[in-house]
């Protein structure tokens, strides 16, 4: 089979402009970036305030392998289907990082005969989002260390700055560093560190934000340290959120993107969900709502980490509603949590997908109790057998668990269908209400207590002096009222990776608590978890290359 660049630079692709009159997107209401990419004005929002909205299909999936189970894939090739079966629909993703596309894990646009495009633009540069959130983050940095060198009149304590400097590229070298070397005219000698530019919360405010004036008020929250006296420090205080607003506001608008057969995306923002809440922006699922009748989201990895954020963070916040999930599946996944070496995956094993069948079954329960029915969608791979696939589909019948066999890498939309059936039947059975994981008057405590032992089937949480002294001081600062969310491991449902299936006899282990006002959440770091990755000993980026013709040659 082809790659996936060769794909996508064969497709033929339509003018943007024709996709957007499709859509009952006025021209007026376009910024073009090329022929095949736009930005779509917030006006549409305004405009289109009194239709009623769509319904949302959530992809979510188990607990995946390293390389991951084709979840993105999979939500592009449901759009092509629902788009083929002549509904519609509009995909919502989030925008590729650059350091996964030149580290490890490689792009975020689908693959196969299931992606958007052009595939090369947004596993790249795109419209420069991610390089606004870069330089907003940075701006604040830089504030913040000129008002210590200039005589620090909020008298903020240089030990407990909290704001770091971000960066779109994997660069462990960066995690922990000293600034303000040399001599006094170079600044406050203090520890520093960067994180990649996915895991700043100005990413995350961006992709929460509902307009203009709400990013705004929103960058103004963000803590960046606290005072000698243990007071948080806010970016207002800096006057720095206005400029960083101004460098965002082109930001705050979806791109406009199409798949391989044509049917539309909304590709914008790109928190991880290991780290932050893991779901592209609000402004584009919202907007994606007026002018669809069917809008397929996707949230990063597993149930335990995207689809929980999205309903207790996401859906709290904004208001929206999930009609229906799909919970992504692979034969391969279900053996490694059966026990099987990650690198023994493709070999055939039935035994040991029955064996990893509780880690899929848990993420089901998982969906089914925030309210939302599910579907599993079993990724079929080449090295997948009849007897894995029918010993998967059987567990599942028995289960009540609707399913379906998906090959939209290979077939596009074609090999979609039978989710989208299913998909559809979800749909028309009656509604039940969504529900949350825990209050929102809650103490953190008890937050964290309920998403460690409702989602992840741990026993308790376990805190560090430090975590315990963090949440006392969240508490005493007023952000004890915030939703959790939890940076953990997306290999395993516990917070250690090396613990597949469904782990027993564990608690969370909580290293530390910092909030993030701006988004309006309290991230809890459990385990062994890292805002700046560190490229592999063959990075991706060693492949990447341009040929005489100017085109993009090894990118996947």
């Amino acid at each position: 089979m082809r790659t996936d660049l060769d794909i996508a630079q064969q497709a033929r692709l339509r003018p943007i402009e024709d996709l957007a009159r499709q859509l009952g997107i006025e021209e007026s209401e376009l910024e073009l970036h090329g022929p095949h990419i736009a930005k779509v004005s917030l006006g549409v929002l305004r405009r289109l305030a009194d239709r009623p909205d769509g319904r949302l299909i959530l992809v979510t999936a188990m607990t995946p392998t390293p390389a991951g189970e084709g979840k993105t894939t999979v939500s592009i090739g449901l759009g092509e289907a629902l788009h083929a079966m002549g509904l519609r629909v509009v995909n919502t993703l989030r925008e590729p990082s650059l350091g996964p596309v030149f580290g490890t894990k490689g792009g975020a646009a689908g693959g196969g005969y299931a992606q958007v495009l052009p595939m090369e633009d947004i596993n790249l540069h795109f419209t420069g989002d991610i390089h606004a959130v870069t330089v907003a983050n940075n701006l604040l940095s830089a504030m913040l260390d000129n008002h210590l060198q200039k005589g620090n009149p909020l008298d903020i304590d240089p030990k407990r700055v909290t704001w770091r400097r971000a960066l779109d590229v994997d660069d462990r070298a960066l995690r922990n560093i000293v600034v303000g070397l040399g001599d006094a005219a170079d600044g406050v000698a203090r520890p520093e560190g960067f994180l990649i530019s996915a895991a700043s919360e100005v990413m995350a405010v961006l992709c929460l934000a509902s307009d203009l004036q709400d990013l705004r008020g929103r960058l103004g929250e963000i803590v960046v340290g606290y005072t000698r006296d243990r007071r948080p420090v806010r970016a207002r205080e800096l006057k720095a959120h206005g400029a960083m607003a101004v460098l965002l506001r082109h930001a705050l608008e979806p791109n406009l993107c199409q798949t391989v057969e044509g049917s539309v995306a909304l590709v914008h923002g790109g928190p991880f969900a290991n780290i932050a809440h893991g779901t592209n922006s609000v402004v584009a699922i919202r907007m994606a709502l007026k002018l669809a009748d069917h809008v397929v989201v996707e949230a990063g990895f597993g149930a335990d980490l995207g689809a929980e954020k999205f309903v207790d963070i996401v859906c709290r916040e904004a208001g929206l509603r999930v009609d229906a999930a799909v919970v992504v599946a692979t034969c391969r996944a279900l053996k490694l949590h059966g026990g099987v070496a990650k690198g023994e995956v493709e070999r055939p094993d039935p035994e040991a997908l029955r064996r990893g069948l509780p880690n899929l079954m848990t993420h089901v329960e998982n969906v089914r109790a925030l309210g939302i029915g599910a579907v599993v969608a079993i990724n079929v791979f080449p090295s997948d057998t009849p007897e894995e696939l029918g010993a998967l589909e059987e567990a599942l019948r028995d289960a009540r668990v609707p399913c379906a066999r998906v090959t939209v890498f290979a077939h596009g939309g074609e090999g979609g269908k039978a989710l989208a059936r299913e998909v559809l039947a979800v749909l028309e059975s009656p509604r039940r209400e969504m529900a949350f994981v825990y209050p929102l008057d809650a103490p953190i405590r008890d937050k964290l207590h309920a998403i460690a032992t409702k989602v992840y089937r741990a026993d308790g949480v376990a805190y560090d002096r430090r975590a315990e002294s963090d949440i006392r001081l969240l508490e005493r600062s007023g952000f004890g009222h915030l939703p959790v969310c939890v940076a953990k491991t997306q290999g395993s449902l516990s917070d250690d990776p090396r613990l597949r299936g469904v782990p027993k006899g564990w608690s969370l282990h909580v290293n530390e608590a910092r909030v993030s006002a701006g988004a309006g959440f309290v991230v809890a770091v459990c385990g062994d978890v890292v805002t700046m990755p560190g490229l592999p000993s063959v990075p991706a980026a060693e492949g990447i290359d341009i040929d005489g013709d100017g085109r993009t040659v090894g990118l996947f």
